[in-house]
């Protein structure tokens, strides 16, 4: 009877994999999975941040932006790290951090003027 349970405890019957290529091949799955992340993740992220930075080093007076709070403005002074920004009434102090992206006021205008024509006839 206890022979029959040392049995059962022992291989399946298959041979597990021995040697430098049977360790490689478990890690091969790791690998892949890595390479994926990086190419669909880690990669486009990057490249965003140092468009995202490229842009942030480039803000000067003038310069039309979209802040991360989703309020438009001009820059009119630069202070360092802090902007002067005109959001038309009123002038605010944003840290550059804040910025989210830049815009043209000429084609922002011209897209809202296709989407809402005015109703003279």
């Amino acid at each position: 009877m206890f022979t029959s349970i040392a049995y059962a405890a022992g291989s399946s019957g298959a041979a597990p994999a021995e040697g430098p290529m049977g360790a490689l091949a478990s890690f091969v799955p790791l690998i892949l999975m890595f390479a994926v992340f990086y190419f669909l993740l880690i990669r486009p992220q990057q490249k965003r941040n140092k468009e995202h930075k490229a842009m942030l080093s480039s803000l000067g007076k003038g310069s039309y932006i979209i802040t991360s709070g989703g309020l438009l403005g001009r820059i009119v002074d630069v202070e360092g790290d802090i902007l002067v920004v005109d959001l038309g009434d009123t002038k605010v102090r944003i840290p550059r951090g804040f910025i989210s992206s830049t815009y043209d006021p000429k084609a922002l205008n011209k897209s809202t003027e296709n989407a809402a024509p005015d109703e003279k006839k």
